[in-house]
């Protein structure tokens, strides 16, 4: 991925550093001069694509000199080019640089006349600015291909060592944008994830990605860094905006790379709800003051705000903020049923939400939003996991869940949740033990060890006679759990935002319901 480092900088930026493209060696200015007339000829929108013309030709230039290496070789590829053999990407990138200014300064010109085509047919100087760059341009493998980070510099050990829960890490992020062609994302994502052997899931669509993977450190490190750089997201993701925990590959059983038409599951059009016209976001301390008066008040019932949890019951039985109203609901896309059914509960209020990393949050306060019925609504930026890189003794307590193998992340002491079977405090989600069922259980080992390890009564008899019938390996009927629980529950007017919240986290409640 080219560095965003603009030719004009030097070479001591650390980030530019570890994201060695292809053309570290063009950094100076000296090395390609088109002339003053050709940019003189060019619009305001590809002035600012030349750097990115520049990188582009210079890739391609060095891909035409790859031969392939001996088999004994560890490589893949050495280069051949007048007369000589490289089998360093540095050697080729010097060797370019210095004897084929001329050639690459004319691939320059040609690529810049190609984004000046593409931005002359543009509807709008807006689209021409912010246009999708590689709609005409990297929509073929090898374009895909030179949109990665050169990882020549490490060995594969490297980049796949420290993948473990301990030496690894876990990357949560999103990015709202708009994106004229998904599906070249969604190849470039695919390459991009193999090539640093990372694992996860990442979601695209037109209204922007949502991804959570894992690696060991150096990879995740080369995956932001790769992200940050490219034209399609720099302008809208930053740093911060990835939020990291201790993980690695071994979090997911594999890689999942897809285009949906919306990049967390509402079960709404973006086209009719859109990410553009979200709460207003608050900062974990904005937040933290928001929640601090709020739960300082005497009668919390009769309170001009409502503190909401945006996630599903799995979710917020085992960690929430003090005070919250937390829908007992499946799935996020029963949310915004749960809102048309409840919407007594947020007339004349202030609305504070909040969810994991943020992304539902985007959507759940547009949604909200549109009802016209709530004074105003917030959210928490950058979700649960920046309030709690902020505020680990703060005001959300238990666990954070987390929708890979963890489960579950600590950040304190706290156990909020109990045994669904002998109400213990226990917080440690576990497979119901019936194959196909997929819910989560909250069992003690003391019940574990009597055999309750299934989500409910009807799922252990499953479980029971399966083992005394092999043969019988589908059972389609309905789980008892599942079955008694209303789809989008209705909560009573008389009870409060606390109350309310309270029916699926009292201690005892059948797990998995």
């Amino acid at each position: 991925m080219p560095s965003s480092t603009s030719p004009d900088q030097g070479d001591d930026d650390p980030e530019a550093c570890v994201l060695r493209f292809s053309d570290l060696d063009l950094k100076d200015t000296c090395l390609i001069n088109p002339s003053s007339s050709l940019k003189a000829e060019l619009d305001v929108s590809t002035k600012k694509k030349y750097s990115f013309a520049k990188k582009k030709a210079f890739a391609i230039f060095v891909k035409t000199k790859e031969v392939p290496a001996p088999p004994c070789e560890c490589k893949e590829k050495w280069w051949k080019c007048c007369q000589q053999l490289f089998t360093d990407p540095t050697s080729i990138h010097r060797h370019v640089a210095t004897q084929h200014a001329d050639e690459i300064c004319h691939e320059t010109a040609a690529v810049l006349k190609q984004l000046t085509a593409t931005s002359s047919t543009s509807t709008s100087p807006e689209s021409a600015d912010n246009g999708n760059p590689f709609k005409d341009d990297l929509t073929h493998d090898q374009e895909v291909s030179a949109w990665l980070p050169d990882t020549s510099c490490f060995s594969p050990d490297e980049l796949i060592s420290g993948q473990g829960n301990d030496e690894g890490e876990v990357l949560l992020y999103y990015c709202y944008c708009d994106l004229k062609d998904p599906d070249w994302v969604c190849d470039w994502q695919t390459a991009l994830c193999q090539h640093l052997h990372l694992t996860g899931k990442v979601r695209i669509a037109t209204e922007g990605i949502n991804g959570t993977v894992g690696g060991s450190r150096l990879a995740t490190r080369l995956y932001v860094s790769t992200m940050l750089s490219c034209p399609l997201f720099k302008d809208y993701l930053c740093k911060d905006d990835f939020k990291t925990s201790k993980g690695g590959a071994c979090c997911f059983p594999e890689l999942r790379v897809g285009v949906f038409e919306e990049i967390v599951p509402m079960g709404i059009s973006p086209n009719k709800v859109s990410y553009k016209k979200p709460g207003i976001h608050l900062s974990p301390g904005e937040f933290h003051k928001e929640v601090e008066k709020f739960l300082s008040q005497a009668n919390q019932e009769e309170s001009d705000t409502v503190l909401l949890d945006c996630r599903n019951f799995y979710e917020s039985r085992i960690g929430r903020f003090q005070g919250c109203l937390a829908p007992d609901i499946r799935k996020f896309s029963y949310f915004p049923s749960y809102v048309d059914e409840n919407l007594e509960l947020f007339k004349e209020k202030r609305v504070l939400m909040y969810c994991t990393g943020g992304i539902r949050c985007e959507r759940a306060s547009a949604y909200l939003k549109t009802k016209g019925v709530c004074k105003e609504v917030f959210q928490l930026k950058g979700g649960i996991h920046k309030y709690l890189e902020e505020f680990p003794d703060g005001f959300y307590k238990g666990k954070l869940f987390v929708f890979d193998e963890r489960h579950a992340l600590p950040f304190s002491n706290d156990i909020v949740s109990a045994c669904s079977y002998c109400g213990v405090p226990w917080d440690d989600y576990k497979l119901c033990s019936t194959p196909q069922c997929r819910q989560l259980v909250l069992t003690c080992p003391a019940c574990q060890e009597r055999g309750r390890t299934a989500c409910c009564v009807t799922c252990q008899d499953k479980g029971n006679r399966q083992a005394a019938s092999p043969a019988q390996s589908n059972f389609k009927e309905e789980c008892e759990c599942t079955a008694r629980r209303p789809r989008v529950p209705r909560e009573r007017s008389q009870r409060g935002p606390l109350a309310a919240g309270a029916s699926a986290l009292q201690p005892g409640a059948q797990a998995g319901c």
